[in-house]
């Protein structure tokens, strides 16, 4: 199905109701599998059931931290290693270009790195010859990873944006979400803090859905198969689903994520997809969902 094709999504209540279509399915993570603090109802079942149904797992997520730290992070929501067969992160990703200096422009960045990341966490450039600063003025390049949610207010990020434009720098986005759940509700995520980077005339790198380098990852971790036989899964019209479509997978949205309140009236699965079809755009999914069930 191309991007331009224009057929409503259909509605089912679980991933059982469409197994025969795929053989690997993609799992986003935030808005998919939890939110932060608990697992959803009905996602052990899920994994359960794509296991008993032979089909293969792999959780990809926009996260800016490592893989490694993801998969401990769901261990302890109680999804444990074992229930998934393959995790990639933006963040992993990141870590592995900045490590090889593949490609444009990792190879070009320098070593003084402004670091924006959630929690201080410092995975992402875990046992890289970088030097840490801490102003834009002093950095050849900013790798922004995360922040917290004190940070997710557009007028905080204006001073330094403006300074790092002075300069010149480069961004690396490794967590291209625009919009992250919190606690208290929906708030902007890194990657609005990279659109408005390059909205001013910045330069920015993505590397993260809906971009396809990651996706080629994952297609090469479950053996190259056909992507028409992997189904992308997620709860993000601007990530999971666009760029499924763009890699030719069939697409599942699960609206009890990111765009839940726009669907929090819709009380029928004709009004469901009628909302889904209002938000896509070009960008419709195959298949909407209320959550991950089986």
């Amino acid at each position: 199905m191309s991007l331009m094709e224009t057929r409503a999504p259909d509605y089912v209540e679980g991933l059982s109701a469409i197994a025969e279509c795929f053989d690997h399915v993609l799992l986003d993570q935030w808005g998919v599998l939890h939110d932060g603090r608990r697992v959803y109802p009905g996602v052990r079942d899920a994994l359960v059931g794509l296991r008993r149904a032979g089909k293969r797992i792999l959780v990809l997520s926009n996260s800016g931290r490592r893989a490694a730290e993801n998969a401990e992070r769901l261990a302890t929501l109680g999804l444990p290693r074992d229930s998934f067969d393959f995790l990639v992160t933006s963040g992993e990703a990141t870590w592995r270009a900045l490590q090889h200096g593949d490609g444009a422009p990792f190879g070009r960045l320098g070593r003084r790195c402004l670091l924006i990341t959630r929690g201080d966490d410092r995975s992402v450039v875990a046992g890289i010859d970088l030097d840490l600063v801490e102003r834009p003025r002093d950095a050849d390049f900013i790798l922004l990873g995360g922040f917290d949610d004190g940070f997710a207010d557009p007028a905080l990020w204006a001073p330094i944006l403006d300074e790092a434009l002075s300069h010149g720098l480069p961004m690396i986005c490794a967590n291209p979400d625009l919009t992250m759940i919190t606690p208290s509700g929906l708030a902007p995520a890194p990657g609005r803090m990279a659109r408005d980077y390059a909205e001013k005339g910045g330069e920015v790198v993505h590397v993260g859905k809906p971009y396809a380098p990651i996706y080629g990852a994952c297609l090469e971790l479950l053996g190259n198969p056909d992507p028409a036989r992997v189904l992308a899964v997620g709860d993000s019209l601007d990530h999971d689903i666009l760029g499924g479509r763009r890699m030719g997978m069939p697409t599942a949205l699960v609206i009890a994520g990111v765009h839940a309140p726009a669907f929090a009236a819709a009380a029928s699965p004709t009004e469901k997809v009628r909302v889904a079809e209002a938000l896509a755009g070009e960008s419709r999914p195959d298949w909407v969902m209320p959550t991950l069930a089986w």
